[in-house]
Parts: C-alpha cells; sequence; structure tokens
C-alpha cells in the first residue's frame, strides 16, 4: 500500500496549488490538468469571455 506522501502530484494549471493522484483518475492521469471541476470551469469561462472581447 502507497503512502499518500509516495503518491504522484501536480500543480493546478490554474490556481497553482498542487494536487495529488486519486484513484479515480488512474486511466487519465496524464491528461489531468485542474484541480478541480471549479477551476476547469473557470478556465473555460475566461476563454469565451476573451473570444467575446475581439
Amino acid at each position: 500500500m502507497r503512502k499518500k506522501s509516495d503518491l504522484p502530484q501536480k500543480i493546478c494549471g490554474v490556481c497553482g496549488l498542487p494536487f495529488v493522484w486519486r484513484k479515480k483518475w488512474e486511466r487519465s492521469w496524464l491528461d489531468i490538468k485542474f484541480c478541480s471541476e471549479r477551476c476547469k470551469k473557470s478556465i473555460k469561462s475566461s476563454k469565451l469571455v476573451k473570444k467575446t472581447d475581439q
């Protein structure tokens, strides 16, 4: 069994906070870029704002 300190970590692309590997991300860990749905949604909404401003 792994200890939490041994699990891989990434840095969130939006908020910059580190987050740790989760079992539910096992198959897609390489594709995960955000720590939460909130960060994921905030990046999408900021892209929409930029598109409408242009």
